[in-house]
């Protein structure tokens, strides 16, 4: 029962900070609007381990890939963590198990990636029915846009409906379903 209520803890903390990290990577990576409230707080919230890490890990083609290390390492974590809590002793996993263990982090990774796209889509869908002129519209536009606009090109409009949206949200569905579920069945598998 306490190995239960630590491995949640450990799941709900380290990953919402993976969330948070990667959400920061995808801001920077779409070159969203700085001087909003969101990027201001996953910028406070996660500096204190980006900016070292940047020291050691550089950019590359305008990707900060020492904050996407980092949301890899946290999600690794929280897999050796759930191994140790779950009776898995270090020393008895193999090297096999280690490099799954590894795959299994970047696949945890591309999932909530394509997680984070699919709320921005249903968020930015929502917020233009009801108040398409909120604050949060252009950091939820520059998240989107990239995947919606070659959609909105060969997706034709319905009554002045746009379901471009609809369209991203199956694709990605479909994307959660077969290659992520058949990459993480696999690497389960190799333990």
């Amino acid at each position: 029962m306490l190995t239960q209520a630590a491995i949640f803890l450990i799941q709900t903390v380290v990953g919402l900070f993976a969330l948070a990290l990667l959400l920061r990577f995808y801001l920077q990576l779409v070159r969203a609007p700085y001087r909003n409230p969101i990027s201001q707080f996953l910028n406070a919230l996660t500096d204190f381990l980006v900016k070292p890490t940047r020291r050691i890990v550089p950019g590359l083609w305008g990707m900060d890939l020492a904050t996407l290390l980092l949301a890899w390492l946290c999600e690794v974590l929280i897999l050796f963590a759930v191994l140790a809590l779950g009776g898995v002793e270090p020393g008895a996993i193999g090297a096999t198990a280690f490099f799954g263990v590894l795959v299994l982090g970047m696949v945890k990774v591309l999932k909530t990636s394509i997680y984070i796209l699919m709320v921005a889509v249903i968020v930015q869908a929502i917020l233009s029915w009801v108040n398409p002129y909120s604050p949060v519209g252009p950091l939820l536009s520059s998240l989107t846009q990239p995947l919606l606009r070659p959609l909105q090109k060969r997706v034709p409009m319905v009554a002045n409906v746009d379901l471009s949206p609809l369209v991203l949200i199956i694709i990605l569905q479909l994307l959660l379903m077969v290659p992520i579920a058949w990459m993480e069945l696999n690497v389960t598998r190799a333990f």
